[in-house]
């Protein structure tokens, strides 16, 4: 599916949430918020405009944010969006002791910040995955958590940009 700037601004809110809120992770409120902010001339507006309901949004709302996104290489059931971007970095395709070892980083890093692990992984392999979360774990929560935020607005201009064209 792919949307035209057109389309979007003739958007009731309604509408605009159901057909964007999926760009944040189970998160359909930042474009609730957004969609205020309409007309929209580029879709890098409308990406601004969904960053800043994020940016202004408080800590618990980042929280629940972060902790709306999957564990990297779990195998429970993630969001289409999550599963293919996990897919291309060929994380549903580990041994098992690949599985083990990134559930082991995986719940040392939530036990350590609050909130998963996150990675845009488009593009990356499941070594270069592994390796960031293995350095990741040793910054302080203040850093990772600037390190999340930016992860998850990467995460969303990726998808934002296979969902509108521009």
């Amino acid at each position: 599916m792919s949307l035209t700037m057109e389309e979007i601004d003739a958007m009731d809110r309604d509408r605009f949430a159901e057909a964007l809120g999926s760009v944040f992770e189970h998160s359909p409120w930042v474009a609730e918020r957004a969609w205020s902010e309409r007309p929209f001339r580029t879709r890098g507006e409308l990406l601004a405009a969904m960053k800043r309901q994020v940016e202004i949004g408080a800590e618990d709302v980042q929280l629940a944010l972060f902790r709306a996104h999957p564990d990297l290489a779990t195998r429970l059931k993630v969001t289409e969006w999550s599963a293919g971007e996990q897919r291309g970095a060929g994380l549903d395709r580990l041994s098992p002791e690949e599985f083990r070892y990134f559930d082991g980083l995986n719940r040392a890093y939530k036990v350590k910040f609050g909130f998963p692990f996150i990675m845009a992984v488009a593009g990356k392999t499941k070594e270069e995955i592994a390796a960031a979360m293995a350095s990741r774990i040793g910054n302080e929560r203040a850093d990772e958590w600037r390190r999340a935020l930016a992860e998850v607005l990467r995460i969303a201009e990726m998808r934002l940009s296979r969902l509108v064209a521009d």
